[in-house]
């Protein structure tokens, strides 16, 4: 693949901060871009297609999946989401870092097609934290929060081999992204030390 950028994917559990973590780097770091995943899952209220993620119906993601148009997929709570090769190479050429909140098996379907990335990790201090803040988010029963939990428990046992792990304290999301901002600033060759906004 030739590209210029560098793959940085930061993962956690629902409700585990990651797309506030994203947001606040794409502010320091110059020429950054999110990778937008494509779903088959509906539009939640406020989520915009082409910058949350690219909405198409099961069906089309299911023809996707047949002409190989993923680097990676996976289904979760019923909802197909995806890497397509097209987004993934363009977003390269543009940027200098490109960040994807893809999950643990997302990651490790990368690692099996040799594409290369920075892997960080975001643990919550503890499931009950993670807990209150998928209840907070809204729009899930209690089943559906349970199966998150249970979802989380074996995504962060699975997420031992990623690059680096960093818990997310509640309320220090400043702490949590300088943190993050200097493990990348280190691996992309980035000789200034990140400051925030």
């Amino acid at each position: 693949m030739l590209a210029k950028g560098r793959l940085i994917i930061i993962s956690s559990p629902s409700g585990g901060g990651k797309d506030a973590v994203i947001n606040a780097l794409l502010k320091i770091f110059p020429n950054s871009a999110r990778l937008v995943t494509t779903t088959s899952r509906p539009p939640r209220p406020g989520n915009k297609e082409g910058a949350d993620y690219f909405f198409i119906s099961k069906n089309e993601f299911e023809e996707k999946i047949k002409q190989d148009a993923f680097v990676e997929h996976n289904i979760y709570s019923e909802n197909y989401y995806g890497v397509e090769k097209a987004r993934l190479d363009e977003s390269l050429k543009k940027h200098n870092l490109i960040f994807t909140q893809i999950e643990v098996n997302g990651k490790h379907n990368l690692d099996k097609r040799g594409i290369k990335h920075l892997s960080i990790y975001l643990l919550p201090e503890n499931l009950d934290i993670l807990r209150a803040r998928i209840e907070r988010r809204g729009g899930l029963n209690q089943a559906q929060i349970d199966e998150r939990l249970e979802v989380a428990k074996r995504e962060i046992a699975a997420s031992a081999d990623y690059d680096h792990r960093i818990v997310n304290a509640q309320g220090k999301l400043d702490e949590t992204v300088q943190k993050v901002a200097e493990i990348i600033a280190r691996n992309a060759g980035i000789d200034k030390k990140p400051a925030l906004y």
